[in-house]
């Protein structure tokens, strides 16, 4: 059976008002009639509908685990009858698993699982995506329990969808709370486009999306122990219940505890996580599943420096972090994050008929905790001073939704999607200050007797109702690839304080289309054009009192345009992109991991994408990218610290390097393997202003590993080694987030030295040199 291949595309339109992009890709999507978004995991799978061999149906059950069918004719299958799948996963896979080849009618970049099983456990998605041509990622800490952020062409991971299965997962900092890399099967960044029928509100950047281990047929699972620099231990297990019975029901249970301390200054952290997972099929085709994990962690807030600070610790070794002495206002304890989260998807895929089908996708997070952080000194009862410590204190986040949508064959060439998706937030917190412990330390913000006062209590959230519909064409033979699709969104958002109440209704019309055409089996171009929102979370609005308007929408009007080509040897993919965006939305860094939002006028993004990887050849698998981006900030700002207009018209966009360049190189021969990477950032501005800047950068890291020969029930013993920064490159990697211009005054600390003010942006560096060793095997 061999796999055919369709890919996509995108326009580049020309330079309009805003108005003007909006009218002229409605015009065009209701042109193609109807047409609606891109539908992103829609397949065709044929199963079997007779027990005529456990072979045959065990292998239309595994087919249909990573698609969903639009209608599944049952075919009867006569005697006994063996399957073979002449496409297979490392067939698409180039790089050594850094890069897929794609179909879909825009740019889509991926790592699959033979990359991600050469990595070290402890990473997480981002750390995963770090070579992917139109992503930056920074993250502050080697064991992953910190998470990190992302910059996309001149964008932020807060302007994209960061989803695990389809579902939000809010931003990219708190993917290291919703699954553990070992159940990570790949990562997919769709860098300008997102489907009408995704559950989003943030996907001016796009979509990162994560999908998650499926339960083996077969009893078992995998285990593996990790050792590291920093003091890093990690255990994990995942144990597979295979098929239960006759009952079409699978499951797994996995299980993770991560221990690591700081890797500058002082301070322990500490994460345990649960990943739950069942499936159940039918042999008409549908099929159900779950996805549960709970996430508990206790770790300790680093503190981000300022230039003067990293410049002090670059050119002296004088670091920046926090203290180890119990009576400072800067000793770790007294920086903490305690944070307890669920997260449940449980999508629904129904075959009705032979044309119809139905899907329902229910999700919920909930979270609960506090972050700590010093407050300064006050007298206790006792007439003493004492240390004081403010807090950010949650409640309750809570998100919980659903999407609803009805597939039709109309005929041949047409598959017609039309749905409603529902979505309620809601943030409940507060903002008490305590004393610190006698010993040092945060207490708990809920124990009363080192309580100061309990704070600010604030309420804020949004209700979203949607509707959407999407047709996908193919014509030609399925060579030539229509998605047309409209989606719109109606918001309620309200905000609610010790001040007052206030709210706002709001609505985002969001068309797109995107045209691929398959040339050859070899060549492919793709157009997509298309509108994204981003609107103000509840943890945004929860940073700004009742007396601040709740912010206006973030609206994008995008455009790409793209060519692929592949053959035995190579895959190559190269787009071009055109963005327009209106009330561009940035954010200011607060410290103990939260931002409050500000508004910063019109940007404009364009540049291209190219990535190429090789098959592999006598062991050897290469990989190369590379962006281009021109971005620029087509708005003055007014500054409210300094009380002036800032005449950032025509600078360079915030965060947005004009080049990033990636390189790869995976070997593998018999038991042996070997994956090792470099990545360079372009200088870039991190400040509204423009007059503060960072340099480029340069990242590397390196992985060496044996598969040994299986014994016993041990199917596939490994020992690897990852390191990361082999030259101890001591380099900002990017800022914290927005401010307005390097006078940016705020407090800051360094060490055991007393706080005082530091003035512009704070910095993510990159942590020192670091390796991780882990032994592992499936069973």
């Amino acid at each position: 059976m061999s796999l055919r291949i369709i890919a996509p595309s995108r326009p580049v339109l020309s330079r309009l008002t805003y108005r003007q992009h909006l009218a002229t890709l409605s015009c065009l999507v209701s042109a193609v009639g109807f047409c609606a978004s891109l539908s992103t995991a829609q397949a065709q799978t044929a199963t079997a509908a007779k027990k005529s061999s456990q072979l045959t149906r065990a292998s239309a059950i595994s087919s249909a685990a990573h698609a969903r069918p639009r209608s599944i004719k049952a075919v009867e299958a006569h005697g006994t009858e063996e399957v073979s799948v002449g496409s297979t996963r490392r067939r698409r896979n180039g790089g050594g698993g850094m890069m897929r080849l794609e179909t879909a009618p825009h740019a889509v970049q991926t790592v699959t699982k033979e990359y991600i099983d050469m990595r070290s456990p402890v990473s997480t998605a981002l750390d995963l995506v770090k070579n992917l041509p139109s992503v930056n990622v920074t993250t502050p800490d080697t064991s992953g329990m910190q998470g990190g952020q992302v910059q996309t062409r001149g964008l932020t991971d807060r302007d994209m969808a960061i989803m695990v299965d389809g579902i939000s997962a809010g931003q990219a900092k708190y993917l290291a709370e919703i699954i553990d890399s070992e159940n990570v099967d790949e990562v997919s960044v769709t860098p300008g486009s997102a489907a009408r029928d995704l559950p989003v509100m943030s996907a001016a950047g796009g979509v990162m999306n994560s999908k998650s281990h499926i339960a083996s047929h077969k009893f078992g699972g995998m285990t593996d122990f990790s050792y590291g620099t920093n003091n890093l231990s990690r255990e994990f297990i995942r144990l597979d219940s295979g098929d239960i019975g006759n009952s079409g029901i699978r499951g797994y249970f996995s299980f993770s505890n991560t221990h690591a301390r700081s890797w500058m200054g002082s301070g322990i952290n500490e994460r345990k996580h649960i990943d739950f997972g069942a499936r159940k099929d039918w042999e008409n085709g549908s099929n159900a599943n779950l996805f549960i994990s709970w996430n508990s962690a206790d770790w300790t807030i680093d503190n981000y420096p300022t230039e003067d600070q990293f410049m002090l610790y670059k050119h002296t070794g004088q670091g920046w972090d926090r203290s180890s002495h119990p009576g400072n206002a800067n000793y770790w304890k007294n920086n903490a994050d305690h944070w307890n989260q669920i997260f449940l998807s449980a999508p629904i895929h129904t075959v009705i008929t032979d044309k119809l089908s139905f899907d329902l996708h229910p999700y919920l997070t909930y979270g609960q905790g506090w972050s700590a952080k010093p407050n300064g000194a006050e007298a206790n009862s006792a007439g003493d001073m004492q240390n004081t410590i403010g807090y950010f204190q949650e409640h309750g986040d809570r998100v919980v939704g659903a999407t609803a949508s009805l597939g039709y064959d109309i005929d041949k060439h047409n598959h017609l999607t039309f749905g409603y998706w529902y979505n309620n937030s809601q943030s409940d917190r507060s903002y008490p200050t305590s004393f610190a412990m006698p010993a040092g330390g945060a207490p708990s913000p809920n124990w009363s007797q080192y309580r100061i006062d309990k704070g600010d209590r604030q309420v804020a959230g949004y209700e979203i109702h949607s509707l959407f519909i999407q047709d996908t064409a193919k014509y030609l033979h399925d060579k030539l690839l229509i998605n047309g699709g409209f989606k719109f969104v109606m918001s309620n958002a309200w905000n609610k304080d010790y001040y007052g109440r206030q709210g706002r209704n709001s609505t985002a019309p969001l068309p797109q289309l995107s045209i691929s055409y398959n040339i050859n089996d070899q060549n492919q171009i793709y157009v997509n054009a298309e509108g994204d929102y981003r609107q103000p979370t509840e943890n945004d609005m929860g940073w700004l009192y009742t007396d601040v308007p709740i912010l206006k929408n973030q609206y994008s009007i995008k455009e790409e345009l793209g060519y692929r080509y592949h053959n035995r040897y190579m895959m190559m993919d190269l787009s071009f992109f055109n963005y327009n965006v209106t009330n561009r939305v940035v954010d200011q860094y607060l410290g103990m991991n939260n931002y409050r939002p500000f508004s910063i006028g019109s940007q404009t993004m364009r540049g291209l994408d190219f990535m190429i990887a090789g098959r592999e050849i006598h062991g050897f698998s290469p990989y190369a990218s590379v962006e281009y981006l021109h971005a620029t900030q087509d708005s003055n700002v007014f500054d409210p610290y300094q009380n002036i207009m800032l005449h950032s018209k025509g600078t360079q966009a915030i965060m947005a390097p004009r080049v990033m360049a990636n390189f790869g190189l995976t070997y593998k021969y018999k038991g042996f393997f070997a994956n090792g990477s470099v990545h360079y950032t372009g200088p870039q501005s991190v400040s509204v202003a423009g007059d503060q800047r960072i340099p480029g950068y340069v990242t590397n890291s390196l992985t060496v590993g044996y598969h040994f020969k299986p014994f016993g029930f041990v199917k596939s013993p490994t020992f690897r080694l990852n390191f990361t920064n082999l030259t101890g490159s001591i380099v900002r990697t990017g800022a914290m987030g927005a401010v307005y211009s390097k006078h940016d005054a705020g407090t800051v600390y360094s060490g055991s030295s007393a706080a005082y003010t530091g003035y512009g942006n704070t910095f993510m560096v990159e942590p020192r040199f670091s390796m991780t060793g882990t032994i592992s095997t499936s069973f």
